[in-house]
């Protein structure tokens, strides 16, 4: 089966390229491509939080590994794509929730959007509080030490 999905916006900030750590500080700004009226955005304002669904248009698919160590550290273990969060995975999707700065138009301003700039967005939705957390996030010791200066 083969699924065609069209990027609805494109990502524009400071990063050209991919890095591991330091997104803190990155405003992205998020502009509707042409085919998407305006509309799409009317009353996004009233939310804090989105979720952008974005493509790595610039993963490399001879890099997708399916299991290996985390950033590549021999401290820490061995785990399949599908338990960490690196652009090189099968289908190049990245998803990072984000909040809202400002609306103006056919752009958004968002912070904490760990995308590069030209990034293609394949859609967006609002964050509601009744699809948040039901139970305690469990999570290995390892994931907090590779966070650690992530949104710094």
């Amino acid at each position: 089966m083969d699924i065609t999905l069209h990027p609805i916006a494109t990502i524009t900030n400071k990063r050209a390229a991919p890095t591991d750590d330091f997104w803190g500080d990155t405003l992205s700004e998020i502009t509707l491509l042409p085919h998407i009226p305006e509309d799409a955005f009317k009353g996004i304002e009233e939310f804090s939080h989105l979720e952008i669904i974005y493509f790595f248009n610039k993963a490399d698919d001879s890099k997708i590994v399916f299991a290996g160590r985390p950033r590549g550290n021999p401290a820490w273990p061995e785990m399949g794509i599908f338990c960490q969060r690196k652009k090189d995975r099968p289908n190049h999707l990245g998803l990072c929730t984000v909040e809202l700065v400002e609306h103006s138009g056919r752009t958004i301003k968002v912070k904490s959007l760990d995308a590069i700039d030209g990034t293609p967005v394949l859609d967006i939705k609002p964050v509601f509080k009744e699809f948040g957390l039901k139970s305690e996030i469990k999570q290995p010791a390892w994931v907090g030490e590779l966070m650690s200066d992530y949104w710094k």
